[in-house]
C-alpha cells in the first residue's frame, strides 16, 4: 500500500482484489499525512473520524456486492474554504479559527457520495487571497521538493498534498489562478472548470463572480474523474450552469491529430527563460502528436491584472463585511461601543493582505469612483472575453505558459505585492472569461529541477478538448 504512487484506478483495484481495505487505506493515509506535515505544513487539521466513518461505508457497500462509488476508499484532501459539516472550517484566518459549519458543500456533499475519503483541511492563504500561501493566520506552506520555497497560492495546501503523495487527489478554488499556479508550481495536474460547472455552494466567497472549485491530481485521468464527480447543476447555486456532464475520463482517447492550437503573443514575451524553454519544448510535443500551431493574439491582456484586481477586490470588500464579531467569528474583547468592537475585530482579525483588498474593493465602489474604476473594469472584462470568443473562431485551444517563473523563494516577494500579483498574469484571464482552463506538468528547469506547467485553455464547457489535449500530451512525455 503505496500512497504516493495510487491512483484513483489503483484504489479501486485494491479494494476489488480485497488486497486492503477503505479503512486499511484510510488509516495508512492519516497516519502518511501526519508524519509529513510538519516538513511543509500542507494540512491544518485532519479528519479521522469521519475518514474512517466514510471508509467503513465503503467497506460495507463492497461486502454487500454494491457499487462504492467512481471514488471508493479514495483519501482526498480539501482546502480549508470549502465548508465541511462537524469539521473546522478556517479560510486560513484568525477571523474563524473556531468556527464549525453547520452543513456540507455541495462538491463535498458529491465527493462523498462517490466513496471519497477526505483526510484533512489544507492550509491557504487567508480568504483565498494570495499567490503563495504565505498569508495564512497559521503559517505557510513550504514546497514539497524545496521547502524553502513557496508552493503557490492560494490552494498550495492542496496542490503540496497531491504532489508530496499524502492525497491521490485535493479540491482547491481559482479566483485568479489559485488551482492552476500552485499545480505548475508543485508540479501537478490542476482543473478550473467552466465558470458555473461546479457548484460554488458551501465556497466560502471571495469575488464571488470569479470563484470556482477545481480538482487537484497526480494524473490527468484523476483530476478528470474528480471533475466529474462534483461538477453539475445544484438547485442550492443559482450560478450552476444546467448542462450535461460528459464523461471526462471515457473521452481520453488521445485524438489530437488536426487540432488547432493557439499560442498568444501576449503570454510568451515576459517569461524567464527557462520557464520558456520548457514551454518551447512542451508545445514540440503537441506538434508531434499532429497539432498545428499557430500564433494569436489577445490584445485585451495588458489590462488584465488592473482590472482583475478592481474586479476581485470589490466583490472581496462586499463579501468580507459579514465578518464582523456579530454573528459566528473571532470577537475582540478590547471594545467599549458597537464600532469599536467592529473596527478591533476587523484589525485584529484580518492580515495584512485581506486589510490591502477591503481598502482597494471599498475605494473603486466608493461614491465619485464607481464609474471611473468598477464600471471600466467590467467593460474590460467583456474586451478579455470577446478576445477569447474571437481566437476560438480559429483554433481549437490555447497553449500557453501558467505563470513567468517557477516556485519562488518563501519571503521574496512578501514586500512587493506587485510583484507577487504579477505571478497570477496568464491566469486570471481564464478566470475573468469564466472558461475551461488547467496546468498539466510539462517539465522542469535545467538550473534548479523546478516543475513547470503548461495551460491549456478551451471554450465555455469545452472540457472534452480541454483534457483530451492535457491526457495526449501526458502520455507522449511519459507522465
Amino acid at each position: 500500500m503505496d500512497i504516493p504512487t495510487l491512483s484513483i484506478d489503483g484504489v479501486r483495484q485494491g479494494l476489488v482484489a480485497r488486497r486492503w481495505s477503505a479503512v486499511e487505506l484510510a488509516s495508512e493515509a492519516l497516519r502518511l499525512a501526519e508524519a509529513e506535515n510538519p516538513r511543509t505544513g500542507a494540512y491544518l487539521r485532519f479528519s479521522p473520524e469521519r475518514a474512517l466513518e466514510t471508509a467503513g461505508r465503503v467497506d460495507a457497500l463492497i461486502a454487500r456486492g454494491e457499487d462504492p462509488g467512481p471514488l471508493a476508499g479514495v483519501p482526498v484532501a480539501v482546502k480549508d474554504v470549502i465548508l465541511t459539516r462537524g469539521v473546522k472550517t478556517t479560510c486560513g484566518s484568525r477571523l474563524l479559527a473556531d468556527y464549525i459549519p453547520p452543513y456540507d458543500a455541495t462538491a463535498i456533499q458529491r465527493l462523498e457520495a462517490a466513496g471519497g475519503v477526505m483526510i484533512g483541511k489544507t492550509n491557504c492563504d487567508e480568504f483565498a487571497m494570495g499567490s503563495s500561501t504565505e498569508n495564512s493566520a497559521f503559517g505557510p506552506v513550504r514546497h514539497p521538493l524545496d521547502p524553502s520555497r513557496v508552493p503557490g497560492g492560494s490552494s498550495g495546501g492542496s496542490a503540496a498534498a497531491v504532489a508530496q503523495g499524502t492525497a491521490v487527489v485535493a479540491l482547491g478554488s481559482d479566483t485568479g489562478g489559485s488551482i492552476r499556479q500552485p499545480a505548475s508550481f508543485c508540479g501537478v495536474v490542476g482543473v478550473t472548470p467552466t465558470y458555473g460547472r461546479v457548484s460554488r455552494y458551501g465556497l466560502t466567497a471571495f469575488a464571488s463572480s470569479l470563484d470556482h472549485i477545481g480538482p487537484f491530481g497526480r494524473s490527468v485521468r484523476d483530476a478528470a474523474t474528480l471533475l466529474r464527480v462534483i461538477a453539475g447543476r445544484d438547485p442550492c447555486d443559482t450560478t450552476s450552469a444546467d448542462a450535461p456532464v460528459p464523461d471526462y475520463p471515457a473521452l481520453l482517447d488521445g485524438r489530437v491529430k488536426g487540432l488547432k492550437l493557439g499560442l498568444p503573443r501576449e503570454y510568451l514575451k515576459d517569461l524567464t527563460s527557462e520557464t520558456g524553454d520548457v514551454i518551447a519544448r512542451g508545445v514540440e510535443v503537441l506538434q508531434g502528436l499532429g497539432c498545428q500551431v499557430r500564433d494569436i493574439s489577445l490584445p485585451a491582456t495588458d489590462y488584465a491584472i488592473a482590472c482583475y484586481y478592481i474586479i476581485a477586490t470589490a466583490e472581496a470588500s462586499s463579501n468580507l463585511a459579514r465578518y464582523d464579531g456579530v454573528r459566528y467569528t473571532f470577537r475582540s474583547g478590547s471594545s467599549q461601543t458597537l464600532s469599536d468592537m467592529y473596527r478591533n475585530t476587523r484589525g485584529e482579525g484580518f492580515g495584512a493582505e485581506c486589510k490591502r483588498r477591503i481598502m482597494l474593493g471599498t475605494y473603486v465602489l466608493s461614491h465619485g469612483y464607481y464609474d471611473a474604476y468598477y464600471l471600466k473594469a467590467q467593460k474590460v472584462r467583456a474586451l478579455i472575453t470577446r478576445d477569447f470568443i474571437k481566437a476560438f473562431e480559429e483554433v481549437d485551444a490555447i497553449v500557453a505558459p501558467v505563470s513567468p517563473f517557477p516556485a519562488f523563494k518563501l519571503g521574496e516577494k512578501v514586500d512587493d505585492p506587485i510583484a507577487m500579483y504579477l505571478s497570477d498574469i496568464y491566469t486570471i484571464t481564464g478566470d475573468l472569461a469564466g472558461i475551461p482552463c488547467m496546468s498539466v506538468p510539462c517539465g522542469t528547469t535545467a538550473r534548479d529541477g523546478l516543475p513547470v506547467g503548461m495551460q491549456i485553455l478551451t471554450r465555455h464547457f469545452d472540457e472534452p478538448t480541454m483534457f483530451r489535449l492535457a491526457g495526449a500530451y501526458e502520455k507522449a512525455a511519459g507522465g
